[in-house]
């Protein structure tokens, strides 16, 4: 058994969207009111639909697969993870999408936050705006080749820009491939 794993959890601080808790010695953060995500893997034939946009948090540009807070807005608590998916891909993108598959439930980061994202595969794309999110989000779309994702990751790096972990999924097989 884990030490700490059966105290009492306790709620340090909450804001609108973040709680800070704390079991035992372990201090963790987690979204408030249970609130999720969903993260779309937006494939479109041999390319997948990426994001950038200015995180707080990290101070600069992200490169990021598509995503949004589920059941965020008041009276949409319920809602289901691929209805978010879609409004979001469009929002974000402006793409839709014919189909989709459900690729389950993942943990963001486990020893730091309790956050868990629902991953929603996103196929038959049709570009429908412009996206770039709302206005105050200001996301550039990026269109990249499967094939060479490895070299556009590189250079979106080399520009600047931090790189979500979430495109290792991507990348996998290429690290996968250098190391064995």
């Amino acid at each position: 058994m884990v030490e700490d794993a059966d105290a009492p959890e306790e709620v340090m601080w909450q804001g609108d969207w973040i709680t800070a808790k704390r079991r035992g010695k372990w201090e963790y953060v987690a979204r408030a009111r249970g609130i999720r995500a969903a993260v779309i893997l937006p494939l479109d034939g041999d390319h997948v639909i990426l994001v950038e946009q200015y995180r707080v948090p990290v101070g600069g540009r992200v490169l990021e697969l598509p995503a949004g807070l589920i059941g965020d807005e008041a009276g949409a608590e319920g809602e289901d993870p691929l209805e978010a998916a879609r409004r979001e891909l469009v929002e974000e993108t402006g793409y839709t999408a014919a189909h989709w598959q459900d690729c389950g439930a993942y943990l963001s980061s486990p020893g730091l936050t309790g956050e868990s994202f629902t991953l929603l595969k996103a196929t038959g794309l049709t570009k429908v705006s412009e996206g770039g999110g709302t206005a105050e989000e200001n996301i550039v779309v990026h269109r990249v080749p499967l094939a060479d994702l490895p070299a556009h990751i590189a250079a979106f790096r080399a520009a600047g820009l931090a790189i979500d972990v979430r495109l290792l999924m991507l990348l996998g097989g290429q690290i996968l491939g250098e190391t064995a």
